[in-house]
């Protein structure tokens, strides 16, 4: 598996420049792919693809199936003639370096339901077969995902569980009137998803033609508020009005002294287990549908996770449970064979979690950024690297490496200085280089890194409720100049991508 060393880039599609006010599947993911290329990048690594809700989080989703329809192009929607140009044009923040979706979510949706219009009113004849063979393939999930966002517009936004009770306990009539009732919008819905599926589909062929792989991420947790626990309520830990009994967390820490309360529900695994562990197994080959390669979010959790009381504020009076271990990944890898998996172990790593990793074969992760806190045992310095590795500069959770730097002190500064001759003014190029020049079989770094880029671009800030999710590349910053230059400390240090012929691995 790891015969030959790769790099790549992190970037998520919302964040690549265009004129719609948030990145897109459509064109500039085309031209990002291109750029790839000539950077000798191997893997484009982004976030989870489902659709979002309040914080505008990838990992707070409405659903784990689904897929995001303000990552849909318009323009590609005008090019089937569901569209007219003018339509594209007025979008708030159009090309800017900010996402602002309290504004692009319903210029988007209005124009997403005027090509639904003209898609119902003048579709040939092989495009309605391809909408029909796409909604009755997907059935399974497709039909309660367009169900409960129809759904949670009727109530405007409310989570599931403040729906009327009949609905909330799913009972067939109920279910079966409310499909009636809003079968435009259901349809509408439905429609969405085709579109997503089907650009995301040419998008990844086209990158996979030209020796690109793309690294999804799949959190262990699911959102409360998601189609994925109002149809599935017997597998997770809630009680008779749908609240969750126990949720997720992590235990405090020096970062973190009360830890911290993530509230998504827990999985009652012994459920799963009677049951083949099914709706996981469904999980894995929907997302193996849309990526090559999938990084397991938090996957310390699968030997042992902090359950919290749902009633306590804090994580503090949380306790370790342990998880499904190696059973889950055996029955998934029996039902779908071996999948190419990343194991996000950082944080609070025992040696249970090691040794699953380990007995699963699954590489590791280690952030550069990490490395300066102790001494030369650190497992984050390149010294201390193997090669079952995929090491970042930094994670989307991270600062970026400018910025990081700059909230460093000053001995902690000199040390990286020492290690890596690393000099200030071009500490993000000298973090890669380090990374490259590592023995870890795969690097990735984030696009704002080779940006050079701030704190101001960075994508996430744990904790905070607001603000994340919204940085945009600009057109101009998608550089060639920057991608030779890459390109040539990639081959500097051995990374060079296969001739375009031969099958790509990992």
């Amino acid at each position: 598996m790891y015969d030959r060393r790769v790099s790549g880039i992190l970037l998520h599609p919302s964040a690549l420049p265009g004129r719609g006010g948030i990145g897109d599947i459509g064109d500039s993911a085309y031209r990002f792919v291109d750029w790839l290329v000539t950077a000798k990048q191997r893997r484009w690594q982004i976030m989870p693809l489902g659709p979002t809700s309040y914080g505008d989080s990838p990992y707070a989703g409405l659903s784990a199936l689904a897929g995001n329809p303000l990552l849909i192009s318009l323009d590609q929607l005008a090019r089937e003639g569901w569209l007219d140009e003018s339509a594209l044009h007025g979008a708030p923040g159009a090309y800017g370096d900010w996402i602002d979706y309290g504004a692009v979510i319903p210029w988007k949706l209005t124009r997403l339901e005027r090509a639904f219009a003209r898609f119902m009113a003048h579709a040939d004849a092989t495009q309605r077969m391809a909408f029909e063979q796409f909604c009755a393939e997907q059935q399974a999930w497709l039909d309660t995902f367009a169900l409960f966002a129809a759904l949670k517009e009727v109530y405007q936004g409310a989570p599931w569980n403040h729906w009327e009770p009949a609905l909330v306990r799913r009972d067939p009539a109920a279910l079966t009137a409310a499909r009636q009732q809003l079968t435009d919008r259901v349809g509408f819905h439905q429609f969405l998803q085709w579109i997503f599926f089907t650009q995301w589909a040419s998008l990844r062929r086209y990158a996979n033609e030209r020796g690109i792989q793309i690294i999804g991420d799949l959190p262990i947790f699911v959102a409360f508020d998601s189609a994925d626990v109002w149809a599935n309520p017997d597998i997770f830990y809630l009680d008779d009005t749908g609240h969750p009994t126990v949720v997720a967390g992590v235990p405090p820490d020096y970062f973190s002294p009360t830890g911290q309360r993530w509230g998504n529900p827990l999985y009652r695994w012994d459920v799963l287990a009677r049951r083949g562990y099914d709706w996981w197994i469904e999980r894995f080959r929907m997302l193996f549908k849309l990526v090559d390669i999938a990084r397991i979010d938090h996957f310390r959790g699968f030997a042992a996770y902090w359950e919290v009381p749902a009633q306590a504020e804090t994580a503090l009076s949380g306790r370790w449970v342990p998880g499904p271990g190696a059973a889950l990944f055996e029955a998934v890898r029996a039902a779908l064979g071996r999948l190419p998996i990343i194991a996000e172990d950082l944080g609070l790593i025992t040696p249970d979690v090691d040794e699953l990793r380990r007995h699963l074969g699954f590489p590791g992760m280690a952030v550069l950024q990490f490395a300066w806190g102790s001494d030369a045992t650190s497992a984050y310095l390149p010294h201390n690297y193997t090669r079952d590795l995929v090491v970042y500069t930094g994670t989307h959770d991270n600062d970026t490496t400018v910025g990081w730097w700059s909230s460093l002190n000053e001995p902690a500064r000199q040390r990286v200085r020492d290690y890596l001759g690393a000099r200030d003014e071009h500490i993000a190029w000298d973090f890669i280089r380090a990374a490259l020049m590592s023995v870890a079989d795969t690097v990735i770094i984030p696009m704002q890194d080779v940006l050079g880029l701030g704190s101001w671009a960075r994508l996430n800030l744990p904790g905070r409720a607001e603000g994340n999710w919204a940085w945009r590349m600009r057109p101009d910053q998608l550089n060639f100049d920057l991608a030779h230059h890459l390109a040539y400390l990639t081959a500097l240090y051995g990374r060079e991508p296969l001739p375009e012929k031969e099958p790509a691995q990992y």
